[in-house]
């Protein structure tokens, strides 16, 4: 590719008034409303008593700023993208971005509250309405997972240093929702101070997880996954309350130990991955491994009611002596142990091969450091926790988007929604009082783009 000829004569001028920048907001917005999210706002959210208006028609606020998320704004300012062109002849309600920056300021706990309801509600409804979540009757996934997000200005609330040494933080805790067909959705989100620990308030936070999960349709074997910082006994307890199932890492020490020693040899299954998976202990590529399991008493410093008798399904990896490539023999086999505490009902090398799946949060942690989690964009710890749980309504939204697109965008990352889906300029006319949208000759995801704007139009309120 090469400029052409006749670049060196080109000139810049923004003056056309029938241009928008992003067309795919009009079935996106279309979505959100006849999954009822306006609706949803004006009756849980209720900011009363604050200055400037703040808390004046918190569903258009909430709307303009999950609009500016899916377009890919990542700061306040962004959402002034929304005002250009011929957007205010296709939008109404429009904030701008001081009043959206005084309506985030004005959030208090109990307010992030009523927004997570809103969030919990809207996942239900678009989990009814489009293909979301298939075979989420069946089996699901409850995966949990902390992340730090670094922050620079040291009158952020709440950030602090925490396990990064000399790095600013703040640490939110994120629950995703998936089923073996359907890539994760988010079912709960918590923005914390930078030095909260992992597992902070992690109870509470699974019980409301699972309660989302419920509700957005999971009737079936619900398992919730997550890594050694999460193995506790209020964990597994809120596991317990909501008839779910738990598979969670277990750190190796004495007791633990013991009860690995005592496998016998002939219990342990070789098994080869088909793809190659990273070894958390020394980052080395390995395909070969062992997997055994055995029955383990876990939190035994507990009261007898607190104490859990479950699997401990084991996959042992051979430990590589370099000595052994310099020609020395070997003595004795060493091996590196990742235990697993787990009641899951599956045998035991799928119980195993879904525990290693719970790695799929990392990807919508990663959506989301790519898009609205850039940054934290506001002082106030408050505001930036509704900026939070928006980003997680935005999430939701765009899955929902992928999956009435069809399956190639129902399985793509929230980057690539966009890249097809969403930030597709066009032209609008009108033609006997009929507007039209004139996008791209040509454009590759022309269909996919269509099934959408169709399929969201076509939807009951």
């Amino acid at each position: 590719m090469q400029s052409s000829h006749a670049v060196s004569a080109i000139s810049v001028v923004f003056d056309e008034p029938n241009l928008i920048a992003d067309t795919g907001l009009v079935p996106l917005v279309r979505l959100a409303e006849r999954a009822g999210l306006p609706a949803l706002v004006g009756d849980r959210l209720r900011i009363e008593g604050a200055d400037s208006g703040a808390g004046a028609n918190p569903a258009a606020k909430v709307m303009t700023l999950v609009a500016a998320m899916c377009a890919g704004a990542d700061s306040i300012d962004d959402t002034d993208r929304l005002r250009h062109g011929a957007m205010d002849r296709l939008f109404g309600g429009v904030r701008a971005p001081s009043t959206l920056g005084t309506f985030l300021r004005a959030f208090t706990h109990g307010h992030n509250r009523q927004l997570h309801a809103v969030h919990r509600d809207f996942l239900a409804r678009l989990a009814r309405a489009t293909p979301l979540l298939p075979g989420v009757d069946r089996v699901a996934f409850v995966d949990i997972d902390p992340t730090h997000r670094r922050v620079f200005g040291r009158a952020k609330q709440g950030a602090e240093v925490g396990r990064f040494k000399g790095v600013r933080t703040l640490h939110p805790i994120i629950a995703t929702l998936s089923t073996p067909l359907a890539r994760p959705v988010i079912a709960a989100v918590r923005l914390r101070r930078g030095k909260a620990a992992d597992a902070r308030g992690a109870g509470p936070f699974t019980a409301e997880a699972l309660a989302a999960t419920r509700q957005a349709g999971a009737s079936g074997t619900v398992i919730v996954r997550a890594d050694s910082q999460f193995y506790t006994a209020d964990v597994v307890a809120a596991c317990r309350r909501a008839n779910a199932r738990f598979s969670l890492t277990v750190r190796m020490n004495p007791h633990v130990a013991a009860a690995i020693s005592a496998i016998d040899e002939d219990a342990w299954t070789a098994i080869r991955y088909p793809g190659a998976f990273v070894d958390p202990d020394t980052g080395e590529l390995v395909s070969d491994a062992e997997v055994a399991e055995t029955r383990y008493t876990a939190f035994t410093g507990r009261t007898k009611a607190e104490r859990v008798t479950a699997r401990l399904i084991v996959r042992r990896v051979r430990r590589l002596n370099a000595e052994v490539v310099a020609g020395q023999g070997e003595l004795f086999t060493a091996w590196r142990y990742h235990p697993v505490f787990t009641d899951s009902p599956f045998e035991m090398l799928q119980a195993e091969l879904q525990h290693r799946q719970h790695a799929t949060i990392e990807q919508v942690i990663a959506d989301g450091k790519g898009s609205a989690l850039a940054h934290l964009p506001s002082g106030r710890f408050q505001a930036n926790a509704a900026w939070l749980t928006l980003w997680a309504i935005t999430h939701n939204l765009l899955r929902a988007a992928g999956s009435l697109a069809g399956s190639f965008h129902a399985r793509a990352t929230t980057a690539t929604l966009r890249a097809h889906l969403v930030n597709v300029p066009a032209r609008l006319a009108r033609s006997a009082r009929r507007p039209t949208l004139h996008l791209p000759d040509r454009w590759p995801w022309q269909h996919a783009f269509t099934d959408l704007f169709d399929a969201a139009h076509a939807l009951p309120t």
